[in-house]
């Protein structure tokens, strides 16, 4: 399953959603712009073309792609199974962090 909210595609059209790498949970899923590669699973929601290392996608899915306004902030979320067994302060914090 590969899913795009209607709020994350509008706001997917109107910038550029830049990579970043790392941080302190370890790694996970960010965004970025590329071109399709041979080995990649390619799903289209809402007229925006999505590209996942199939590999990537096997390990990880689903993958729920969205956007979200917080007392944290505003920005794209996107939840899989990489961080299912992540706890601690965080998740007591809020959902999307």
């Amino acid at each position: 399953m590969f899913r795009v909210t209607d709020r994350a595609i509008e706001k997917i059209k109107t910038f550029v959603i830049l990579m970043t790498e790392g941080g302190w949970k370890g790694p996970y899923l960010v965004m970025a712009l590329d071109g399709q590669k041979e080995d990649d699973q390619v799903f289209t929601e809402g007229g925006v073309t999505f590209i996942i290392k199939k590999s990537l996608f096997d390990q990880v899915k689903p993958v729920v792609v969205d956007y979200i306004e917080s007392a944290l902030g505003l920005g794209y979320v996107i939840k899989s199974e990489l961080l299912k067994d992540f706890g601690g302060i965080c998740s007591s914090i809020c959902e999307s962090c």
